[in-house]
């Protein structure tokens, strides 16, 4: 049974940092594409980075180097490091898993967790 929770949202001063975390069943963290999506009302979600099997890593176009996204092998968790945060990214941010090689497309992630708030505000 795939597993995916998320944790580490919340509420940060704009140019802060957050750490968010998502805790996978031993199997899906080996084998998937873990990635991290966020979605704000009314829009669609938004990729923000994916990590693959051998450790590569991709990002959104407006990451801009704010966001470092890892994986953890010991605990079977992903992280997502977010500096230099700005009120846009504001957002509910979903870990996910896909059993593609390497996508950027949310359809394409079978998998998902509950999501946690980040909310960016001074």
């Amino acid at each position: 049974q795939v597993q995916l929770e998320e944790s580490g949202g919340g509420l940060v001063q704009p140019g802060g940092s957050l750490r968010l975390s998502c805790a996978a069943d031993r199997s899906t963290f080996l084998n998937g594409l873990m990635g991290w999506f966020r979605q704000t009302p009314g829009k669609e979600r938004e990729f923000v980075a994916a990590t693959g099997r051998t450790g590569s890593t991709g990002y959104g176009d407006f990451v801009k180097g704010r966001f470092t996204i890892s994986r953890d092998y010991a605990s079977n968790t992903v992280y997502l490091q977010m500096n230099s945060l700005e009120p846009e990214d504001t957002a509910v941010y979903y870990c996910a898993a896909s059993a593609s090689a390497w996508t950027m497309r949310s359809e394409q992630y079978g998998f998902w967790g509950q999501g946690t708030q980040v909310t960016v505000s001074s």
